[in-house]
């Protein structure tokens, strides 16, 4: 009878230590999961001020075209191409 409680006394000891194993690995998938979730909000953030940013940077360029005086044609293509870009966007929105 020894030998089987010494059986059973080592099952025990290797469930108690994969039960143990198991609740550190379910802790370490909650981290992770919070990591990723705060690392995905940080990636949305940063485009959305990429756009913003982007939206600006073609503000600029259009203030600096505009300073320029360059010819009325180069100025109106430019506008319309903002307007077609303007208009796809809202196209895309209405998806």
């Amino acid at each position: 009878m020894t030998s089987a409680e010494t059986l059973t006394t080592g099952i025990e000891y290797k469930v108690r230590k994969l039960l143990e194993k198991n609740s550190a690995l379910k802790a370490e998938n909650e981290k992770l999961s919070q990591e990723a979730k705060a690392l995905n909000a940080r990636i949305e953030n940063l485009k959305a001020n990429l756009s913003e940013l982007e939206n600006k940077l073609i503000v600029v360029k259009l203030a600096k075209t505009l300073n320029k005086e360059e010819s009325r044609t180069n100025v109106k293509l430019k506008i319309n191409e903002l307007v077609r870009d303007i208009d796809r966007c809202i196209g895309l929105l209405n998806k």
